[in-house]
């Protein structure tokens, strides 16, 4: 939970808050939560944000909830969809255990895709190859290239100005991580570059960030970075992480932990 707190985005909090004005309670009734952060054109630069909860939802006494509020929802060909309260979001059940929330645009672009309308995430074959391979995980997530180039280049800092990363910042094809809290937190990324060169150079640059920042780091910042395995092999490279809680715990306060997040 004190992950969640200070890692999550000030959207997706306001995605957390929309939940309980619903009437939901997030911890009895949702079962899995995600978020997708999509363009909605190939040239956009703006991403929209939909979540998707899914769980066991008393959707008559929702429904209830907002007629006493004087909710009204809006017809989206066959779908309802209810504004939030003081949000600027809306919220859609598709079924009774499924429900979509963010702005009315994201939504209706959900219900585009859902409706067969607009391409989805099954037509990606590359994004749905990377899911396959960490969705088993408590806690995962993917990115497409773009934004396997941006994580990139925030993650290596200055190492990323230099003509090697130039060099293969194109062949940065996806990359997904997860995360495990079972015993301690363990904590594996893979990236795929498709090309064995591409994924030895990051290797490089990554190792060589690590120790540039081992040079200014505080104790528990330089055991983080001395627990971290990076390796390439068949044009991907893996990082992967383990802690126990009580030092993750003293990482999440660290200025390291919060550079990389933000």
């Amino acid at each position: 939970m004190e992950l969640r707190d200070r890692v999550m985005p000030p959207d997706l909090k306001q995605f957390d808050e929309a939940i309980r004005k619903s009437g939901l309670n997030d911890n009895h009734d949702v079962d899995q939560l995600a978020f997708a952060l999509f363009r909605m054109g190939t040239g956009a630069d703006e991403l929209q944000t939909v979540g998707i909860a899914q769980g066991q939802f008393d959707v008559q006494d929702i429904m209830a909830n907002f007629r006493k509020q004087k909710v009204q929802g809006k017809l989206v060909r066959t779908s309802r969809v209810y504004p939030l309260a003081r949000t600027g979001m809306v919220l859609c059940f598709v079924d009774p255990s499924t429900m979509i929330f963010g702005s009315m645009e994201a939504v209706r672009a959900a219900l585009d895709v859902r409706d067969g309308y607009a391409p989805g995430l099954l037509t990606n074959s590359r994004m749905m190859e990377a899911m396959q391979s960490i969705d088993s995980e408590p806690l995962w997530s993917i990115l497409d290239k773009a934004g396997t180039q941006t994580m990139m280049k925030q993650v290596l800092g200055e190492a990323g100005s230099v003509a090697d990363y130039e060099s293969v910042r194109k062949r940065l094809e996806s990359s997904w991580y997860g995360m495990n809290f079972q015993h301690g937190v363990k904590f594996d990324l893979t990236i795929a570059t498709g090309d064995s060169f591409a994924a030895a150079t990051v290797s490089s640059l990554l190792s060589a960030a690590i120790i540039y920042k081992k040079m200014s780091g505080t104790e528990t910042e330089k055991a983080a970075l001395s627990a971290t395995d990076i390796s390439s092999n068949s044009g991907q490279l893996t990082v992967h992480f383990a802690t126990t809680d009580n030092d993750f715990n003293s990482l999440l306060q660290s200025p390291l932990f919060q550079s990389m997040v933000h």
